[in-house]
């Protein structure tokens, strides 16, 4: 069991200076880089007039050097988020929604012409792409809800012309596509009316679809990665028969399992593969740091050098070239900026090319201790201790921080909201309670039912856990988190009042029955999760009245500041503004922050800058730290 982490360096806290809350939660200087498939040209995400756009390196990028770089796109609205590099090595495809509603639309940019093309122009669809593969470099596949909005087509996009035609068509439950190395849709998953998934399998297109594996409902986190090099086989996360997901083999005319890997303690997370020829590479699996399990000898001299070149860190491959001649790297710490670097695997030689934030390395940063207790019903729990600088590390003002989902998990590494409350003078703790994933599936099942119960439990256990070890103090602890763990905050002000000094909550739901009516309609396949591990609104609806918060405003004792995005699609308005009525209703201290132009969080840097400087302030006022004017 992990002790408390001494954050003393000889300093008063007042010593330690107050980082800008820009630096740590404005935009990037740049981040993202991504190398074209034929290894000529680097593009990256950096703001133009604030607004996050793709820019194209200038020559000398390859040396680090600083170039004539230039924006490509010129957003001016919500920018460019998430990117990649078409197979032509001349498409930039990229995807935005309008103002958070999650209806993603699927843009192309040849960056050598300028324009801007609109791939998927269908007011209210959502549309994602599937994939692309090197042996047809000028197509692409995408999923949309065009013919029925519960449920996702794949569509053929040609980059050149922009066509899109009808390729597969989802019978009602598939909640995933997979593709061969030939850009043929050959995979499916399928969600059953009990929970359970299907994998589904073809072996040409049109040939009929059978049942190559069945996963039960406990083992609903299990999937496939894709397709094995010759495509005989398929790479699956299996949990099945096992306490942990595995990295699995699985034969596609005998349906035999061969386990390439596991972890007794902890599921696999992503893994790597060789380009074009997708031989697999490597295994990622999530502990209290991230690990990589190299697979193939061929990629063990490499994958050593990063190692060495970071000792301590957290190494990522972020993208390389179809020769696979050229890697760009991401180097992770939770005391310094994320350091991007190109990396040549002939001459193992490294070149930096820039940090995401080069002026926290200016800044005395809070390092990340991972810690673990036990739960009251002595449930083993695993979480992240984040202690300020310039103190002894006890007796301090605490803030746990709930993370969403709730199927989802903390990591370590650089947490911009944890360094700036750290900064502030508070403990941050963030524990994986019951539900979290990553720690097997008993521990995710182990959440089943349980919201504003069990997992809540586990929440005051980590704050009991801090003051006994002399870490906080009892009276200036404060719940905060988004989605679920705004969910999570909002159980704290109304279920244990007592346990908390303040509460803080962003797009959090207040009431379990509004929650899961108004889930957005493709969701639909999935809503046996919401029954199942939730709760069931057609026969349980007392049931999730009784873990509502919205039912117990009238309990409320402690400050309470809540945010949310009018077009959130996951969380509704509605969810915030009825407690929030509820809580003016009864003359409660609550804080109502709206952004009319964000969904499920803040994405412009604009109002993220005004959420945390709202929560500064208000956790200064509740809990005595300090806060940037």
């Amino acid at each position: 069991m992990a002790g408390p982490v001494t954050a003393s360096t000889g300093a008063r806290p007042d010593d330690v200076p107050l980082i800008p809350r820009k630096l740590l939660l404005g935009n990037p200087v740049r981040t993202s880089p991504r190398l074209s498939p034929d290894g000529k040209r680097l593009a990256y995400v950096a703001p133009e007039e604030g607004v996050l756009n793709l820019w194209l390196a200038g020559e000398g990028w390859e040396a680090g050097a600083p170039g004539d770089d230039k924006a490509v796109t010129h957003d001016r609205g919500r920018g460019v988020q998430t990117f990649f590099w078409a197979l032509d090595s001349r498409h930039l495809v990229y995807i935005q929604d309008s103002h958070g509603d999650e209806n993603w639309h699927v843009f192309s940019l040849d960056p050598d012409v300028g324009v801007v093309r609109d791939l998927t122009p269908f007011i209210g669809i959502q549309g994602m792409p599937i994939a692309a593969v090197p042996e047809r470099p000028g197509e692409m596949l995408v999923s949309l809800n065009l013919r029925d909005r519960t449920v996702h087509d794949v569509y053929r996009l040609d980059l050149e012309t922009g066509a899109i035609v009808p390729d597969t068509e989802n019978p009602g439950n598939i909640i995933g596509w997979l593709v061969d190395r030939h850009l043929r849709v050959r995979c499916g998953l399928a969600r059953l009316p009990d929970g359970s998934t299907e994998l589904r399998v073809r072996d040409e297109v049109g040939a009929p679809w059978r049942t190559l594996l069945l996963w039960g409902s406990d083992d609903e986190y299990s999937g496939a990665y894709g397709f094995s090099p010759d495509g005989t086989s398929l790479y699956l996360h299996d949990s099945q028969g096992a306490e942990t997901q595995r990295l699995v083999r699985i034969d596609l005319a005998t349906g035999t399992k061969n386990v390439l890997f596991e972890d007794p303690h902890h599921d696999v997370g992503g893994i790597i593969t060789k380009p074009v020829t997708k031989n697999l590479q490597a295994v990622g699996v999530a502990a209290d740091k991230s690990e990589w399990h190299v697979l193939d000898e061929e990629f063990s001299p490499d994958w050593k050098a990063m190692e060495q070149f970071a000792p301590g860190k957290e190494v990522d491959l972020v993208s390389r070239d179809l020769a696979d001649r050229i890697w760009l790297v991401a180097i992770h710490s939770d005391v310094a900026p994320l350091a991007f670097y190109r990396f040549e695997r002939a001459t193992k030689a490294f070149t930096h090319l820039f940090d995401a934030q080069p002026e926290l390395r200016d800044f005395t940063l809070a390092p990340m201790e991972p810690v673990h207790f036990p739960a009251r019903d002595g449930l083993g729990l695993q979480g992240y201790l984040t202690l300020p600088p310039g103190t002894p590390g006890t007796a301090l003002p605490m803030v746990l921080v709930v993370h969403g989902g709730p199927w989802w998990r903390d990591t370590w590494g650089l947490d911009p909201e944890a360094q700036l409350l750290a900064n502030r003078g508070y403990a941050v703790l963030q524990v994986n309670f019951r539900g979290s994933i990553g720690f097997g599936k008993s521990f995710t099942n182990a959440g089943d039912r349980e919201w504003g119960a069990k997992m809540h439990d586990d929440l005051l256990d980590a704050v009991d856990w801090a003051v006994a070890r002399g870490i906080a103090d009892r009276k200036r602890v404060a719940i905060m988190g988004g989605s679920y763990g705004g969910y999570a905050a909002l159980v704290g002000a109304t279920f244990t009042p007592d346990a908390f000094a303040a509460a803080i909550v962003m797009v959090g739901p207040s009431s379990l029955v509004t929650l899961i009516e108004s889930i957005p309609p493709y969701w639909k396949p999935m809503r046996n999760t919401f029954d199942r591990r939730v709760g069931n609104i057609d026969t349980e609806k007392e049931f999730l009245e009784s873990r509502s918060p919205l039912f117990r405003a009238g309990d409320i004792r402690i400050p309470l500041l809540i945010a949310q995005g009018a077009n959130d699609p996951r969380v509704k308005v509605a969810e915030a503004e009825q407690i929030v009525a509820a809580c003016r209703a009864k003359g409660k201290d609550v804080e109502y922050l709206l952004f009319p132009d964000e969904g499920h969080g803040c994405v412009r840097p604009e109002n993220r800058l005004k959420y945390y400087a709202t929560v500064e302030s208000f956790l200064a006022r509740h809990l005595g730290g300090r806060a940037e004017a």
